[in-house]
This record gives structure tokens, sequence and C-alpha cells, in this order.
């Protein structure tokens, strides 16, 4: 079945929501696809809260500081300035859409503070704020009668003219441009066609790329796996953020204990008791990201230890209570009262900060592609993405998509003549579905043993082997049975996975989220990790 629209956006988390209100308030013909329900998303997930300087005695210059430290200079300084000051307009508009931040009892907006932040300006929702943003904007969207959601839909590749001209149904090749996309609607069980000039990717992240992760099970890199067989540049994929402070349990979930516990004077401890954080920065336990997953994992592996101590007995319950409702309950749903025990936490894979490569309007290097949130990489993060600052880029890049799809599709490009419908042939279904399970599990392991926070040129090379071992099984899966959900997000995986490995691999340095054995030190002139495939 074949459907037309000027835009089509994937995803449906702040950036995509954000992205297509912004796009049918234009006067396009909106189109939101996402795999599960439309409130299924990475930022249904956000604890902490959304960065910004709302204070007056904050400053963007502290802001911008701060963000370019974290980012240990792979951050892009016009980018950084332009996303930090246009957030406090984009904030407003949350607020529009009816998000209630948290507040004083004074009537002030209660702000929190998170690691690498110089003052407190997290805006937030107690310890829900994802959830809070994700309501209102699915709110806002439900209620549009311009824009057409479409749920359980799994995008499977990106169509452009260079493909559409190798089966001879173009005239023209160059330069290479969206026409569409294929997707399967996993309700009634076909790949329908979807024809727009322009698509936003807002797929999230990868983190289930990882054995252990803080993301939802939606989170397969799909985006980026998509814009990169389309033949768009993606940058810095080494770059993963492991959160410092999962929830640690007997089992494989880990749920986050956001920053702002330590924000509030939670410390961490080792098995012994003592406080560890000042011996590796001076920040203690408001260091950033890398440097607190880097020391928690240290001390683990010196003692041997499974987890190290979050401590926050110091503060009343009541607070706590207060101020983490969410997880506070979900501590003591595991036997864990705040107040009076302290938390194992381990750190987890948590965040992206490489991706499909962009401009300040959102463009990839693909004629039609633009692509926004944790999919793009726009230079905001650098090599270290600082707390809270995510939510606020696919707020402020979102408004910066629509716009620049707007005037994208106003431009005429050349609509396809012909587009195939897409084809299964005589494909059966699967009867080895054990073989996903099996790479799966394997791929996962593969990334956490060798690709984890801590790095060596020798696991790296053990990691790739194994990964092209895997995507050549499941390439060779793909091709002869018909396409379910379970396989369109392991194809994405292995696919993401080798990117991941192979930018890790240019990077013969450390830097920020990227720490190798073998090269301790930095480069003088510190340059993106850059992939791109020969033929889109």
């Amino acid at each position: 079945m074949a459907h037309e629209f000027d835009v089509v956006i994937v995803g449906s988390g702040i950036a995509g929501l954000s992205c297509a209100l912004k796009a049918a308030g234009a006067g396009m013909r909106v189109c939101v696809l996402t795999k599960k329900e439309r409130a299924e998303s990475n930022t249904n997930y956000a604890q902490g809260g959304i960065a910004a300087v709302t204070s007056q005695s904050d400053d963007i210059e502290l802001h911008v500081n701060d963000t370019l430290t974290a980012g240990d200079g792979l951050c892009r300084e016009p980018v950084v300035r332009t996303i930090l000051g246009e957030g406090p307009a984009r904030i407003q508009e949350l607020i529009d859409f009816g998000v209630e931040f948290s507040q004083l009892e004074d009537g002030r907006v209660s702000l929190h503070r998170e690691g690498g932040h110089s003052k407190r300006r997290i805006l937030h929702v107690r310890d829900m704020t994802g959830k809070a943003i994700e309501d209102a904007l699915v709110n806002a969207v439900e209620t549009h009668p311009d824009i057409d959601v479409r749920e359980h839909v799994l995008c499977v590749d990106l169509i452009t003219s260079r493909k559409l001209a190798q089966t001879g149904r173009a005239v023209e090749a160059e330069p290479n441009r969206i026409l569409g996309i294929y997707a399967f609607d996993a309700k009634n069980g076909r790949v329908d066609t979807y024809r727009a000039p322009a698509v936003v990717l807002c797929t999230g992240g990868v983190g289930q790329v990882y054995l252990y992760s803080t993301n939802p099970s939606i989170a397969t890199g799909d985006g980026i796996a998509m814009a990169y067989r389309a033949g768009a540049e993606i940058r810095n994929m080494e770059c993963i953020q492991f959160h410092p402070t999962a929830l640690y349990t007997a089992d494989d979930e880990r749920f986050l204990v956001s920053e702002a516990v330590r924000g509030e004077g939670a410390v961490l401890r080792n098995l012994r008791g003592e406080a560890f954080m000042k011996r590796y920065d001076e920040r203690a336990d408001l260091a950033p990201r890398d440097i607190v997953a880097r020391a928690i994992d240290s001390e683990m592996k010196r003692s041997g230890a499974r987890h190290v101590w979050l401590d926050i007995t110091g503060r009343p319950e009541d607070d706590l209570r207060r101020l983490f409702p969410n997880i506070f309950e979900h501590c003591l749903a595991r036997g864990i009262n705040m107040a009076k025990d302290r938390i194992p936490v381990v750190p987890a894979m948590h965040y992206l900060c490489g991706g499909i490569a962009t401009d300040l309007d959102a463009r990839s290097t693909l004629d039609g592609l633009f692509a926004c949130g944790e999919a793009a990489c726009t230079g905001l993060h650098g090599a270290n993405r600082l707390a809270s600052n995510s939510l606020l880029e696919a707020v402020v890049m979102a408004d910066r998509a629509a716009r620049a799809a707007a005037a994208y599709v106003a431009s005429g490009p050349a609509s396809a003549a012909d587009i195939p419908p897409w084809m299964d042939g005589n494909l059966q279904d699967s009867d080895e579905r054990v073989v996903l399970i099996h790479n799966g599990d394997e791929l996962k392991r593969a990334l956490w043993d060798y690709v984890g926070i801590v790095r060596t040129t020798k696991r790296l090379d053990r990691a790739l082997t194994r990964v092209e071992r895997l995507r050549r099984e499941i390439h060779e899966y793909y091709w002869n049975f018909k396409v379910e959900p379970s396989l369109l997000e392991l194809r994405n995986l292995v696919e993401v996975a080798e990117l991941i490995i192979r930018c890790a691999r240019q990077r013969q340095e450390s830097r920020g989220l990227h720490y190798t054995l073998d090269f301790p030190e930095r480069h003088l002139c510190p340059a993106d990790t850059v992939i791109r495939r020969a033929e889109g």
C-alpha cells in the first residue's frame, strides 16, 4: 500500500512530536511513524530534567562553558551557543503545551543541579520529567487535525534517488536524495511505501546493542542504521555515555538512579564504605559522567565488587519521597529505603553522543534527510554529553528541523516518477527465530565485554571479528525470510555495533567517553570520527 505526505517523521519522543507540531503548523502534510505506541520512547524514561538558563543567578556563558568542558574538545562552539541560547524559548513552548515544571513553596521554579553543571539549572517534574513532557506533547499531537500518527510501524529502509536509479525506474541518479521510506505495518503484516520528499529521523539511541542499558527495548539504532545504508555521514559513534548510577540487581534490569540524587547530596562509596570520588576528580561526586563511570569501573575492578554504594541516608525520608518519588518507590519495591539504606549501583549504557551528522538546521549530508534528538550528531555534546542537555537539544533541533524541512519541500524537489512497491517474492515466514535470539545475545555480550567503559585495540579487534560474522549471518537471514520486527531491529543493531567499533578504532586517543589503555593521551588537534558508506 502506498501513502503520500510532505514529510514523514520517524519516532514519537520529544524530538519527533515537537517536530510534527511545528511542521504541521508550517502547513505541511505530516505523518509520524512509531514502532510501538506513540508514548513509548526514550523521552518517557528521562528522569532528571531539561537544562536551561532560567534563573537570574545563572548565565548562558556559564552553561556554554560547562558544556564545552564536558565535551572535552569535540563540541562545536557555534552549535553549543545557538542551542543553549534558543533553549529558554523552547521551554516556554513546552509550558504552553501543558508541562508543569516543579516549583518551590514560594512559586519559583525548582532547579536541580547535576554533574558538570556549575549552577542549579535543571528544570524538572520531580523525577518523571520525560513522562510529563511526553504526555503533554502526545495530547497536543492527538488533538491536531493535520498530523497522522501511525503506531506499530517499523521502518525498513529509506528510498533514495540513487537506489531507484539502480532499478532503472529513475532518469536522474545524482544528487542522491530522499524519495520516501519503506515501513513494516506490524498489525497487518505488510511493508507499505511512504512517498515524501522529506524524512526526519527522530529514532533515539542504540542502548539495546549493549547487555546492560538504561534504555527501553525500542532503542535499537534504527534511524542511524537506515541513514548509513542510504549513504548519509555518521559521526563519533564511539562516544557512548555510560550512566554511572543504575540500580544493581541480580537480574539484567538496570533502573536509572538520576544524577540529580548526587546533586542533592548523595555520595558514592566503595564496599568498604569509603567515599572515593575525590581521588579521581576535585569535583568529587559532581564530576562529569565519563569521569564518574570510569571511577566506579576502576573501584569495582580493583576490589572485584559487583557494585558500589550510592549513599543519601543523610536526607530525611520526606524530602526524598518529595524529590524522587519514582526512584524512591522503585527502590522500596526492591527492599531499599533510600533514607536508611545505601543503594547498590553500577554503570550502564545510557546515551549515544554520536549519530547521523547534521548541521544546525538538522540537515544530514543526504538531501531531504533530516535528523534530531539522540539519533543525530550536531556537535552539542562533543565527546561527552553534559547532563540534561539532551532534552534541550531535542526540542530546539526539532523546531529547526521543521522549519528547514518546510523550506526544502517548498523548494519543490522533483517527484519520483515511479517508486516500486516492496516485494517479498516467494520468501517464507521464519521457522528459525532462535537464530535471532542467539545472535542478539551474542552481539550484546560482545559489545559489553569489548567496547565498554575502558577499551583496548585488541578488545576492539575481537569485537569487530565477532560482529562482522554476526552481520553476515543476519544479512543472510534477512534475505531468506520475510521481514518481522525482531529481524528488522537486529539488522539495525548489528549495523550500529559495527559503526561503534569502526569509529572507536579510528580514534587513537583517549577523549571524553572514549578511553583506551593503548592511547591514554589526547591529540592536540581533536577531530571527529566519520564513516560514510561507499555507495548509498
